[in-house]
């Protein structure tokens, strides 16, 4: 399977979450074993030289592609997630979205000082979540060495809102 063939399998969903938005659904990615392995070696070629010593994946979709680029990198795994869902002392940022406020969390032992962290999630739309990480490790004292996607809107610039975060992508649309 080459990685062309694996982007046929992203999916539009046209006006969802709402009317207006168009949805990279990459469920029928995730269900093709040859697919989801293409995609995580593509990561782990594209990520080498950012010599990162753990990976900060972002709740949820997150997850699948931080566990399993860390396994196939052989670094720690720490998750990023909403507020209360940790069940240990956590540290904390407030960020914006385009609705409102949220908050980030990781355990207070998560980040450490001088560390480089690698940030996985699945997409990069605007970049503000992936930037409220790369804030979060910089509080911390920890050092941000990239972010790493499958699916990049770069009609919406997130790029930019990580300016000083190497940002890697395997599908930009």
């Amino acid at each position: 399977m080459t990685l062309q063939d694996t982007r046929t399998l992203i999916r539009d969903v046209p006006d969802f979450p709402k009317p207006g938005i168009v949805f990279k659904d990459i469920t029928p990615l995730l269900a093709d074993p040859l697919a989801l392995a293409e995609t995580v070696d593509h990561l782990a070629e594209a990520v080498e030289d950012l010599e990162a010593d753990a990976i900060l994946a972002i709740e949820s979709r997150g997850f699948i592609f931080g566990a399993a680029l860390a396994q196939k990198m052989k670094l720690p795994l720490h998750l990023v997630r909403k507020r209360g869902r940790l069940p240990r002392e956590t540290i904390s940022i407030r960020y914006e979205l385009e609705y409102g406020f949220d908050h980030l969390e990781v355990h207070t032992d998560t980040i450490e000082p001088g560390r480089r962290y690698l940030i996985v999630d699945d997409l990069i739309a605007t970049g503000g979540t992936a930037a409220a990480v790369a804030k979060l490790v910089r509080q911390e004292a920890g050092t941000v060495a990239g972010c790493a996607v499958v699916v990049e809107l770069a009609f919406l610039d997130g790029r930019r809102t990580l300016e000083d975060c190497p940002v890697v992508s395997v599908f930009s649309y």
